[in-house]
């Protein structure tokens, strides 16, 4: 496929600022949540082309990617039409499939929404790109991957709820930055009241995650006094979210994968100082964690829960809250198969969250994977992830109220 000579092409200045320019349109991430590598910015007919690939920030995975299409300063008006090229979207985890990929889009002072299906584009090697045209009317426009969900989103989730959420910072992460944990009541010291420990972005790119455990947290709220102790961690990975990585299996450990005695990340040093303490507080009986799977799946919801040999009742118990959310979500949002074990090839076996909190703190740990845009043919919007939160939110409610758990041993 011949392609049009590249106009001009800025200096790269680093990973996180000013990529790529023409005379008229300059291509940032140096914006929340940036990301984006070999951008090229040319002239076709009457509009502009930005090609690009998600930039793995050091990781042996990319997958997000998050930019600003703009005019300079010292020029004004719309930026006309665009052409968006993603290359190589095979290299991103789960990019087989790009026909499912619907990104999100932003133009000045508005709101995000999805693109339409790509333009799916062979290359005589073989190579697949995908492409879609926007007409941008503003003299910005964001594009991302998926819906972002960030401080922001956060805030005003705990704004909406009518202050339900108390919200105190933990520790930092290993970047500095504050880590947030949400609670309804903080207990009291040999509590009997069932308690709830969720998390969500430990792979900070996994926005769709983050959207179900709003949805929760929402519902939650809205149950009031009838809802189960919870404590929420919504944004555990924090650096990489506000760094626009991709966050799975970076080195030397994701943060989900450095859950053992003693935790290999700071913040997972953090977050179970915070659960032992949670622990003392009430009467432990789930952990959730809210994930999303590779870049195209599309088939629904699942859930992994751990596999342990040791405490096989724990297991059962963890199979039995994963089916009654699989149930409670429906056709509409879950998979066919919908509780799995995670038996799939990692890099490192390493204990991660599930396992945590089934062999230190007895309780069942379930981890949610939600595409990041389709559920079948359905394309996913905010308020639909949202809505599959608050299913989710309805099950554990359920089970809480009736879970036997006997409060575990103290570490």
């Amino acid at each position: 496929m011949k392609q049009a000579p590249i106009l001009a092409l800025a200096v790269v200045l680093s990973a996180t600022t000013l990529l790529a320019a023409s005379p008229d349109i300059i291509v940032r991430t140096d914006v929340l949540f940036g990301n984006a590598a070999n951008v090229r910015v040319q002239k076709v007919g009457p509009g502009t082309e930005v090609r690009f690939t998600p930039d793995p920030h050091g990781g042996p995975e990319c997958l997000w990617f998050c930019f600003r299409v703009c005019r300079p300063h010292s020029r004004g008006g719309a930026l006309g039409k665009l052409r968006l090229v993603l290359e190589c979207p095979e290299t991103m985890l789960g990019g087989g499939n790009p026909a499912n990929f619907r990104p999100v889009f932003r133009p000045a002072g508005g709101d995000w929404d999805r693109t339409d299906a790509p333009e799916l584009i062979e290359l005589p090697d073989g190579r697949k790109q995908a492409a879609w045209t926007l007409d941008a009317a503003k003299p910005s426009l964001d594009f991302a991957f998926a819906f972002p969900y960030g401080r922001a989103e956060l805030e005003r989730m705990v704004k909406e709820t009518g202050g339900y959420w108390r919200v105190d910072t933990i520790g930092v992460s290993q970047g500095g930055r504050p880590l947030l944990r949400l609670s309804n009541d903080y207990g009291k010291p040999k509590g009997d009241q069932p308690g709830l420990y969720l998390m969500s972005r430990q792979h900070s790119a996994e926005v769709s995650g983050g959207w179900v455990l709003d949805g929760v947290l929402r519902r939650f709220a809205e149950l009031g006094d009838a809802a189960p102790l919870v404590w929420a961690v919504p944004l555990s990975n924090i650096d990489g979210v506000e760094q626009g990585d991709y966050g799975k299996d970076n080195f030397p450990y994701d943060v989900n994968r450095a859950w053992g005695n003693p935790p290999m990340r700071h913040e997972t040093l953090v977050f179970q100082q915070d659960m032992r303490r949670w622990a003392k507080r009430c009467r432990p009986v789930a952990g959730c964690d809210f994930h999303a799977p590779g870049a195209s799946e599309a088939e629904g919801i699942y859930a992994f829960i751990h596999k342990s040999e040791k405490y096989l009742d724990v297991a059962k118990q963890a199979k039995e809250w994963s089916d009654a959310a699989g149930e409670a979500l429906g056709p509409e949002f879950a998979a066919k198969k919908f509780t799995r074990s995670g038996d799939y090839n990692s890099r490192w076996n390493t204990p991660r969250f599930g396992g945590f909190c089934q062999e230190e703190m007895k309780m069942p740990g379930i981890a949610f994977e939600t595409p990041y845009a389709m559920i079948q043919k359905t394309v996913m919007t905010r308020e639909k992830y949202q809505e599959a939160g608050r299913r989710i939110a309805d099950a554990l409610a359920a089970r809480a109220k009736c879970a036997t758990n006997k409060q575990p041993s103290q570490p």
